[in-house]
């Protein structure tokens, strides 16, 4: 339980859960998913219907994520949830496999799906088989940067109409400093050099990205369903990248901590 205390405590868990809520409301106040990321087609039987439904159970999974005695069933359902939506991306990454825009739509909803097994993993009780997973689980997210920078290379025309113009040095210095991130990242968290350092640096970037653009987007725009449903997804990638970046910072520092045996004598790790 002290455990389970502590890691509720961490801000990245209430970032995910409250990305989830956010996701939640937005579909109850449109009737719509998050297009284009939960990218569910209008000829889908029952398509409005679906929409209310998956934002109710955005939302109850949100709240559960955030109450700790229902905390891994939120997990769970949002682990369930968006598994649903990458699934519908794969389909359109194996048709359209001349662009690689359906496939970095898969690795944008498989990174929240990561960071929802990485919570399952820690809610779940010490020594069970999901409980061991945590670091296959990390590492499942430490494969998603890497499809995120091959998106700022693909679409690098794109993403320089994204960056302020008034951010110094240049744009074209901030689209290549944050792809070069985004490979970083996922260098160190899979291979375990200076992963928690580089977590929290990969945190940091979809932070910015939200406070540079996302936020500015919906200040022009607050009437285009797009601009709250890009808000919604980048604070759930927020979210996810923080989560999986407190399970990297606290697994070091248990290895950093000892064990000791009633009698005071350090048991090796």
């Amino acid at each position: 339980m002290a455990n389970l205390r502590s890691i509720a405590s961490n801000l990245g868990l209430y970032v995910y859960g409250g990305a989830a809520i956010f996701l939640g409301l937005l579909g109850l106040v449109s009737g719509d998913f998050a297009t284009t990321w939960q990218n569910v087609g209008p000829n889908i039987p029952l398509r409005v219907p679906l929409a209310y439904l998956t934002a109710v159970i955005e939302l109850a999974g949100g709240i559960a994520l955030l109450a700790p005695r229902t905390a891994r069933a939120g997990a769970l359902t949002l682990t369930i949830v968006y598994s649903a939506f990458t699934l519908i991306w794969l389909p359109k990454a194996f048709v359209n496999l001349g662009t690689y825009d359906p496939i970095g739509n898969v690795f944008e909803e498989f990174a929240l799906v990561a960071a929802g097994l990485v919570l399952c993993a820690i809610f779940s009780p010490a020594g069970s088989s999901v409980a061991r997973r945590r670091a296959f689980f990390v590492l499942l997210f430490g494969v998603c940067p890497i499809s995120f920078g091959i998106v700022h290379i693909v679409d690098m025309p794109g993403l320089l109409g994204w960056i302020p113009g008034w951010l110094p040095p240049a744009k074209m210095f901030w689209a290549y400093a944050t792809t070069m991130g985004f490979f970083g990242a996922a260098v160190a968290i899979l291979s375990g050099i200076l992963a928690p350092l580089a977590a929290r640096l990969l945190t940091a970037e979809i932070v910015i990205f939200e406070l540079l653009i996302w936020i500015p987007n919906l200040y022009a725009g607050p009437s285009t369903h797009f601009n709250w449903a890009g808000n919604a997804i980048s604070i759930a990638l927020c979210g996810a990248s923080w989560v999986v970046s407190d399970s990297i910072s606290a697994a070091a520092k248990t290895k950093e901590v000892p064990a000791e045996s009633p009698a005071g004598v350090s048991i090796p790790a």
